[in-house]
């Protein structure tokens, strides 16, 4: 990686950024790395958001470039575009699950001591 990033890819990266700030967003990029292609109807039914909010997500989704859409008929289908996100979304949640696994054994440690009346 380049050492110096330059303050116009600072600009780039914190729109990219923004989109995977929302948990709506970030529920339909789940839908499509692990479903795929998906017409809105679907990513509706996975998500359990509503049509307008889904829609509303996957155009900005698109218009960031982190999705592709194409019309097949009446439908429009979307799909991952970004094979970036989806190792971003790993990472994040591979830091998370230690985070968690962490904390639960301070937890643990820490009712054993409890348990035993420490009051350390």
């Amino acid at each position: 990686m380049r050492k110096h990033i330059p303050d116009e890819v600072l600009l780039f990266m914190a729109g990219k950024f923004r989109m995977l700030s929302d948990p709506t967003r970030l529920a339909i990029l789940r839908t499509l790395m692990v479903k795929g292609e998906r017409n809105v109807g679907q990513v509706v039914e996975e998500t359990g958001g509503s049509q307008a909010n889904v829609s509303k997500h996957l155009k900005q989704l698109a218009g960031a470039g982190l999705v592709a859409r194409r019309k097949e008929g009446l439908k429009v289908l979307y799909r991952l575009d970004d094979p970036v996100v989806e190792k971003i979304c790993h990472l994040v949640c591979e830091t998370i699950f230690e985070e968690l696994e962490s904390q639960a054994k301070l937890n643990r440690k820490l009712l054993k001591r409890k348990g035993r009346g420490d009051s350390t």
